[in-house]
């Protein structure tokens, strides 16, 4: 095992570990998507098609944005106590600790993905068995790039730690509502459709809506696809280099 292999493994477990001592705490962490499944989806049922083939997917990629973006709370935490600049003198690669920390959002967010979905079966939800796997794929890499993102505001947020819950919380809601996660935005007046064609988000949501429905060859899934690898490339890069950079 290389020593990269060795210190992201080191990282991973180590950012694992509190999960598995309370995994009750990954279910609290899944409460607003279920009041969403299960209240907001039957309002929306017969308003959309097959409301369950259309939310569900929504519902998953609501997910990546309240989990993996907010993953960077627990390296806040870190830096205001201090534990983080005690991993910073010890001899881990920055880098493994990016990608160990990243891991285990996206682990996390995986196994809250499988089991909204198996929830949501008996609601009526139908997941084509190709597009299953493709479409968690694609969410895991979407989960590295905002889990990634996180860390960078969260080490720019350090000392305060103001800086990261105003960032947070103003940039979740917009990137939500404007990427038809909750309504359709065919409806939505033009200037609003046009803000929603910004988002990035958009693209991903019409990829995992068709990949569900087993419709692989769409045109969104390949525009989806983009959208995920250059929000992952973005958050690595500037990750890796607020990792080595230190606080």
């Amino acid at each position: 095992m290389t020593t990269f292999l060795r210190d992201t493994t080191t990282v991973f477990s180590r950012e694992l570990r509190p999960a598995l001592r309370n995994p009750v705490g990954l279910l609290f962490d899944m409460g607003q998507p279920l009041l969403f499944l299960f209240l907001f989806g039957t309002l929306l049922d017969g308003a959309v098609g097959s409301s369950w083939q259309w939310f569900v997917p929504g519902i998953l990629v609501m997910m990546c944005l309240t989990g993996p973006l907010g993953a960077g709370y627990g390296l806040l935490v870190e830096l205001l106590g201090g534990a983080f600049e005690r991993l910073l003198v010890t001899p881990l690669n920055r880098t493994a600790m990016l990608v160990g920390k990243c891991m285990k959002a996206t682990l996390t967010l995986l196994a809250q993905a499988v089991l909204i979905i198996l929830l949501a079966l008996p609601l009526g939800f139908e997941p084509h068995a190709v597009g299953v796997p493709a479409a968690l794929a694609q969410l895991m890499v979407f989960a590295v790039g905002l889990g990634a993102l996180s860390f960078v505001l969260a080490v720019k947020s350090a000392p305060s730690g103001t800086l990261f819950y105003v960032v947070s919380q103003s940039v979740l809601f917009p990137l939500l509502l404007l990427s038809g996660v909750l309504l359709p935005l065919e409806s939505a007046p033009g200037w609003l459709r046009v803000l929603g064609q910004l988002n990035p988000v958009t693209y991903v949501v019409a990829a995992q809506r068709a990949l569900y429905a087993g419709d692989l060859a769409d045109p969104s899934v390949l525009y989806g696809g983009i959208a995920v690898c250059v929000v992952a490339a973005v958050g690595l890069h500037l990750g890796n280099r607020a990792m080595r950079k230190g606080v």
